[in-house]
């Protein structure tokens, strides 16, 4: 392996270190690129420590959809207020998530197609 290779050997190895895990897959898109990542706090950070793993685009649009969020409402938030902006943070999810299920639906009935018949797969008749 020439050193480049190494180097990025190196790196790829520090990276799923810090993902705690080998096979990082976005929960929204299914991106698996070990570089793609970063962590992203389901009902903000201020609000809790529970996090999911997104690709970079999928924890900006996620992001951005927790800035509709309500304002706070005081510097300690109560138990309803964070089990609220978990909710929120779920429905978040979701409303991605929404978006690639379509997308993959369409891709394998597409495939269907071009298989023929729809994509139905032939039982061999039984004897009468």
């Amino acid at each position: 392996m020439d050193e480049r290779k190494k180097r990025i050997e190196c790196h790829k190895q520090t990276r799923l270190e810090t993902l705690m895990t080998n096979e990082p897959i976005c929960k929204t898109c299914a991106e698996t690129h070990y570089n793609c990542f970063e962590k992203h706090h389901i009902a903000g950070k201020r609000y809790s420590d529970e996090i999911v793993l997104e690709c970079k685009n999928c924890h900006a649009k996620l992001t951005a959809l927790q800035k509709g969020h309500p304002p706070p409402t005081d510097d300690n938030p109560s138990l309803e207020e964070i089990i609220g902006r978990f909710l929120l943070g779920l429905a978040d999810f979701f409303e991605l998530l929404v978006d690639t299920l379509r997308k993959f639906g369409e891709y394998l009935i597409e495939q269907a197609l071009l298989v023929g018949n729809g994509g139905a797969t032939s039982e061999p008749e039984t004897a009468k």
